[in-house]
């Protein structure tokens, strides 16, 4: 990773993170070679997902050329196994960090039963808060089959913990 001496400010991503490794953040699907799969807290579309780097950077040219080749990497792979285990056409991806400014890559599978008026508009044309909140028991045949997929793609490393195991400690 390159050096930078400018200390970050902690954000959503990092809380995240954090949780993650400690086996608290529900919504982990796998621990990827660059950081951790994970479903989005709100599903606009079924299966839409975010790779979190660990360790958090502010975003993508803070990595060198072999962690930005790895997260690319483990971004499409994340889309690959999206393509396999759910009905969806394609994928969209994107990289921001407007809000949340550290690196974060969203996931979006698009499916043709969307509403039509949304089914080639950008995701964020839909109304997000509208959008039904992730819970772990309803996509837990999704997640279980997402991290066979990813492990049999190659780009997983073992978890301390099962996903979201320790997520109602304390």
């Amino acid at each position: 990773m390159k050096s930078d001496s400018t200390a970050e400010p902690l954000t959503g991503i990092h809380q995240q993170v954090n949780e993650a490794r400690a086996g608290r953040n529900p919504r982990v699907i796998a621990r990827l070679y660059s950081g951790w799969a994970v479903f989005g807290e709100r599903q606009f579309v079924r299966g839409y997902c975010l790779l979190l780097p660990d360790p958090v950077v502010p975003n993508l040219n803070a990595l060198g050329v072999q962690e930005r080749g790895a997260f690319l990497t483990d971004m499409a792979r994340l889309g690959d196994a999206l393509l396999k285990v759910t009905p969806a056409l394609r994928i969209n991806y994107a990289m921001f960090g407007n809000e949340e400014q550290a690196l974060h890559a969203h996931v979006i599978p698009r499916y043709l039963d969307e509403p039509e008026r949304l089914r080639a508009a950008h995701p964020w044309a839909y109304d997000w808060q509208a959008a039904p909140e992730f819970e772990r028991t309803a996509y837990a045949e999704l997640a279980e089959s997402l991290l066979r997929e990813l492990t049999r793609l190659g780009v997983t490393k073992p978890m301390r913990f099962a996903p979201g195991s320790r997520a109602a400690d304390p």
